[in-house]
């Protein structure tokens, strides 16, 4: 199944890909940790730490402290789907970073970004 793959894929061979497209789109690296960690509830060493370790997708969101209260109001389509109707809770979350790293990389405030 589709969704198996991606929930194996390693956070570690995501996360080049999240900082360059921020990069090129004239964001910061610690712009981009600061979405994920508003996220995530992981704080800078934590990340670095599931990064250091290739930990999955599935256990990157499982060992992640507390999902942001405010993730609710994450909405809008990411690679064809909505995501308020997204029915696997883990694609879910992934789908909310992925939002998340597009708003960054589309110029958007980080206070919209941080939902404040």
């Amino acid at each position: 199944m589709k969704n198996e793959r991606v929930f194996k894929m390693s956070f570690a061979s995501v996360y080049p890909h999240y900082i360059a497209k921020a990069e090129k789109k004239g964001r910061a690296k610690e712009e981009l940790d600061t979405v994920i960690c508003w996220l995530t509830g992981y704080d800078q060493k934590g990340l670095q730490q599931q990064i250091d370790t290739k930990t999955s997708l599935e256990t990157f969101f499982a060992e992640a402290p507390q999902l942001h209260p405010n993730v609710s109001k994450i909405t809008g389509v990411i690679c064809g789907y909505r995501i308020e109707e997204i029915e696997d809770p883990l694609m879910q979350k992934i789908r909310y970073m992925d939002k998340l790293v597009d708003e960054l990389a589309k110029g958007k405030a980080m206070e919209k970004i941080l939902r404040k």
